[in-house]
């Protein structure tokens, strides 16, 4: 770890961290976008695009996503009413030698959308949430297990609040309600849990990403036949279906039918009281306090361990039919509000280090988690019973921004306590070492969750063939791999030295775990960091990543046959970027 000098990055970065102070200082608003210019107004900047298609809306707009470190600034957004309109922009984006991004909520962190790169001249977003929304559920009838078919611009709020009304539910899903299911899906989103000690997997229900639940899909392709691009359903046992699942925003799906199950009655209890020592001891001296001990008592756990503080926010979440007596009952979700409010006496740390005192580090994550066990308390939120999507939905576009950068290790259950021990040991050294030197690049919390592997059976679907691309894909040559463990490390954007840090436990993840597990980056987070930046090791791109999707897989059903069907459903890149054509080569 080479500290001798000062980030060359450090005075620009203070400089938009001092931007933003103010922003990040008060109490946080909704997120919006950026705002829009009509393309027949004089206030564009823009050359129109050629020979647009008649009768789809078409606007100037900035995008920028969640953690606003991605702003690409006036780019051509246009909102198709129906797939039909989108199978006309392909063909046009074709003919004129542009490219579309599959817009929805831009709730990511990576540029799986757009990078800064990216050339204003020739790249149409494709807005999905102003009318690709539509929900459809199909109740169970005789033999027919009940699905799903939505469209990928609806918010997973209004999809999971859509199959709770009908009596359904998913057993994991991402936190952030605003996210849209296409965005979900693209990037293999995923939740918390696993079977707890002696639980059996409900019916239509996985422990695996949300993709796994797919049956089919509708996506806009080229049809060799007719040389154009059309609209065509896959189907699970299709093989292409395998690269579309999970598509890193590589295609454009247009409508998806995912199996669901029964909706579940879950009980959330936080702790604030059990100490990291204990949760992430090494498995020789692990006890009733261990994370493994939560997982399998529970099966599904959430941590979150602020650094320099000594007891994690832990959430144990357990399937419940009955309301426990000390519960309390929600009937809808966000039911830990404080943290959507930056308090003054944390808002005021955080300016202290956004003003360059990185001394103010430790106090400002005390102070947060302070502010999570007051919170727990003055909200009566400490033990609450409701629905799936009521107790795990939790965050809220107006919670304070932080940037990520996760990878998983695919290991077995019972190398759970093991890889968490080790990661804490070596997370913390890393800390200490920086802190000697005067430098706090984390300062928001490490949040460690554990999942199922992705199984093509649980769609319920003869024959389903898995995601080639899914961070949750297991690996056939070691079926005992049925586990996931993610490590989410997060801090303020742009904190200086945050990527050198996280990109120095990167490769701890992957030298240290890969000796028993298979290890994989998070589409939608930061990954690949130097210190640079994100997504800027190169080596890392090309060799580890691919890597990690080929290993242990049958010949031919790896990343390269992934890329290779991206490419043939879209030879011309219509669907791809300056960013995926590196990444996806």
């Amino acid at each position: 770890m080479d500290l001798s000098s000062r980030d060359a990055t450090g005075p620009s970065r203070r400089a938009l961290l001092g931007g933003a102070a103010a922003a990040l200082a008060a109490t946080a608003v909704q997120w919006t976008p950026l705002g829009r210019i009509p393309a027949a107004s004089a206030a564009s900047t823009l050359a129109t695009p050629p020979s647009f298609p008649a009768g789809i809306s078409l606007y100037q707009q900035t995008f920028q996503n969640w953690s606003e470190e991605v702003t690409v600034d006036g780019l051509w957004t246009c909102a198709p009413a129906t797939p039909a309109d989108v199978v006309t922009l392909a063909n046009w984006a074709h003919a004129q030698g542009w490219r579309l991004r599959p817009l929805g909520a831009a709730y990511s962190w990576s540029p799986v959308v757009v990078d800064p790169a990216t050339p204003a001249a020739n790249t149409l977003l494709v807005d999905c949430t102003q009318h690709l929304t539509a929900v459809t559920v199909h109740p169970a009838s005789g033999s027919t297990p009940a699905s799903v078919t939505a469209q990928p611009g609806v918010t997973m709020d209004t999809f999971l609040g859509t199959l709770k009304t009908a009596g359904y539910g998913l057993t994991g899903f991402p936190v952030l309600g605003a996210a849209t299911l296409g965005g979900v899906l693209a990037t293999g989103g995923r939740g918390t849990g696993v079977p707890a000690t002696g639980e059996t997997k409900l019916a239509g229900h996985t422990y695996g990403s949300v993709g796994n639940l797919v049956v089919s899909l509708t996506a806009v392709v080229w049809d060799a036949g007719s040389s154009a691009y059309v609209l065509r359903t896959f189907q699970r046992t299709d093989p292409q279906i395998q690269a579309l699942i999970t598509h890193v925003g590589r295609a454009f799906v247009t409508e998806v039918t995912l199996r669901v199950g029964a909706d579940q009655r879950l009980r959330c209890q936080s702790w604030f009281n059990v100490t990291a020592a204990n949760l992430f001891a090494p498995p020789a001296s692990a006890g009733s306090q261990s994370l493994a001990s939560y997982v399998n008592g529970s099966g599904r756990v959430v941590c979150i361990w602020f650094p320099n503080t000594t007891s994690p926010w832990l959430r144990v979440i357990t399937p419940t039919p009955s309301q426990p007596w000390t519960s309390r009952a929600v009937s809808s979700p966000y039911n830990f509000p404080f943290n959507d409010i930056v308090p003054k006496s944390i808002s005021d740390l955080l300016a202290e280090i956004i003003g360059g005192d990185a001394a103010a580090t430790p106090s400002f994550t005390a102070a947060q988690m302070a502010g999570v066990s007051a919170g727990l308390i003055s909200t009566a939120s400490w033990d609450i019973w409701g629905w799936s999507s009521d107790v795990l939905l939790y965050v809220r576009p107006t919670t304070l921004r932080i940037t990520s950068t996760c990878w998983n290790v695919v290991t077995s259950r019972a190398n759970v306590q093991r890889a968490v021990s080790e990661f804490y040991a070596a997370y913390s050294a890393k800390l200490a070492a920086y802190a000697a030197q005067g430098l706090y690049p984390m300062n928001g919390p490490l949040e460690i969750r554990v999942t199922g592997v992705d199984d093509p059976a649980d769609c319920q679907v003869t024959g389903a063939l898995g995601a080639q691309l899914s961070t949750l894909r297991p690996r056939p040559d070691h079926p005992e791999w049925d586990t996931a463990v993610w490590f989410d490390m997060t801090t303020i954007p742009v904190t200086p030295y945050d990527h050198q840090f996280t990109g120095e436990m990167e490769a701890f993840v992957r030298s240290n775990m890969g000796a028993y597990g298979q290890v994989h980056a998070e589409w939608s987070k930061e990954w690949a960091n130097t210190p640079s930046g994100a997504w800027t090791d190169a080596a890392v791109i090309s060799g580890p990543i691919p890597d990690s999707y080929t290993a242990g897989q049958a010949a031919g059903d790896g990343w390269a046959a992934a890329v290779a069907t991206l490419k043939t459903l879209d030879p011309s890149g219509v669907f791809s970027s300056a960013f995926l054509d590196r990444v996806l080569q």
